[in-house]
């Protein structure tokens, strides 16, 4: 049975789209162990903003804090050398860090007030909060040092997406997730 021209057209083209769609997990390879601790890090990271949502709902505070940002980055980028790491690139980093924890900030946010509430208990103290995202940078930066040699290798991208896609994250923290590690890679995604 033979079959017209443009019904080939059409398999062909399904057939393409399933190799380029199908996932590629021999072509990454596997991670390497420097990635996963990292990962976690950052989530960990992320999983503070929603208490941060929660005392920012509590004292009706914004939920941009310039001066706060401001002195984050000039810490961690008077950390940067102890880690032999680059201090622009860790600026770099931890910006990415902040901006994804204010989409889980102000996603928590809209939540609760499409909800008309915001989860029940006492609205966390931020000082006590800021103690935590402090002591969790020292973390962030010796796990970035130890992904550092990785940075550059062609399959980073892919590692990385991997790892967020694997992460047992809901949708909006995946998405946070996936704007801190957006300059992870020192190489373009294929």
């Amino acid at each position: 049975m033979r079959t017209r021209p443009g019904k080939r057209i059409v398999w062909w083209s399904i057939l393409l789209m399933g190799v380029v769609l199908a996932p590629m997990p021999s072509r990454a390879g596997t991670a390497p162990d420097a990635l996963a601790p990292l990962i976690d890090a950052i989530s960990q990271r992320l999983s503070i903003a929603d208490q941060v949502a929660q005392s920012k709902w509590g004292t009706h505070a914004a939920v941009e804090d310039v001066k706060r940002e401001q002195a984050v980055l000039n810490a961690v980028s008077a950390q940067a050398s102890r880690f032999k790491l680059d201090p622009d690139g860790v600026k770099s980093f931890f910006s990415a860090q902040i901006e994804a924890n204010k989409i889980v900030q102000y996603g928590l946010l809209w939540q609760w007030v499409e909800a008309g509430k915001a989860p029940s208990g006492a609205s966390p103290d931020l000082k006590n909060i800021r103690i935590q995202l402090d002591q969790l940078q020292d973390v962030l930066l010796e796990n970035l040092a130890g992904f550092g040699s990785y940075r550059s290798d062609a399959r980073c991208n892919q590692w990385v997406a991997s790892a967020i896609a694997q992460a047992p994250l809901d949708d909006l923290h995946r998405w946070a997730l996936v704007r801190a590690t957006g300059g992870l890679c020192a190489v373009k995604p294929e």
